[in-house]
């Protein structure tokens, strides 16, 4: 099986409840970062039942594959027990050399139904293009974070993100260029500017990347930043992202939501 078709296996059993599944194709010693989900697969098995109470389950819009990583882009439904009814996440796992399931991060943020640009958090295109483009457009990704969110250049936004054509999916903010400098001028007249401090992992398959930043936001609380972007002719031409933050309090492990 490809790394994509173990996760899927993984993920199929984890929404069964198939147990037998899931501790055949995932490690024992499961390694999690999601900060309220106990490490290791049997207390994660542990808490099937809560979620089979809720109705809980996850709709896979996106999947990617870099290497031994497996991203994707879900929607969770009846997800009471994640703090929602509906809630948009991201997801990596991790494919050992043993092809076992080894280790999980995610964020998870509220469905919203109402967003600046019309458009939801999760929908337009899911088709990868351009494979041999991965790494450049991985690159493009670190320049736009680096420049642009992390405050090196900002003046350099019109060099990576498309003038002519630019798809939104944060909920609060319009479509296009003049959508992202509307964003970060009330951002900043509310002196609530986020704030990008280090880029923690880049994962990309054509023409998607997916980066995993952390920085400080709401009053310089600590957030984690899942950023999905699609290029297209050297350009970033659409964006989806997940924004959290980073707990300090009532935890289940001391993984931490980074330690790629």
């Amino acid at each position: 099986m490809t790394n994509k078709e173990i996760v899927g296996t993984f993920l199929g059993a984890v929404m069964k409840q198939d147990t037998t599944t899931m501790r055949q194709v995932a490690n024992a010693d499961y390694i999690q970062h999601n900060p309220f989900v106990p490490t290791g697969l049997e207390p994660f098995i542990g808490l099937l039942p809560v979620l089979k109470e809720h109705g809980t389950y996850a709709e896979n819009v996106r999947m990617f594959q870099d290497g031994d990583f497996v991203f994707m882009h879900n929607i969770w439904k009846n997800a009471k027990p994640f703090g929602a009814d509906e809630m948009v996440a991201f997801d990596i796992i991790r494919v050992d050399e043993n092809g076992k399931v080894a280790e999980h991060w995610d964020a998870m943020t509220v469905l919203v139904k109402e967003t600046a640009s019309g458009r939801t958090q999760s929908d337009g295109p899911t088709t990868v293009e351009d494979l041999d483009k991965t790494e450049a457009n991985k690159a493009l990704a670190v320049s736009l974070i680096e420049d642009v969110l992390m405050g090196k250049n900002p003046s350099k936004i019109g060099d990576y993100i498309s003038s002519e054509e630019y798809h939104q999916h944060n909920p609060q903010i319009k479509d296009g260029l003049t959508g992202i400098v509307e964003a970060v001028e009330y951002l900043t007249s509310q002196n609530n500017m986020f704030k990008y401090t280090k880029i923690h992992k880049v994962l990309g398959e054509g023409n998607f990347v997916l980066t995993v930043s952390e920085g400080e936001w709401n009053g310089g609380k600590k957030h984690v930043f899942y950023d999905l972007f699609r290029m297209k002719d050297g350009k970033i031409v659409e964006h989806w992202d997940v924004i959290q933050e980073i707990p300090t309090e009532g935890l289940a492990h001391n993984n931490g939501m980074f330690g790629f």
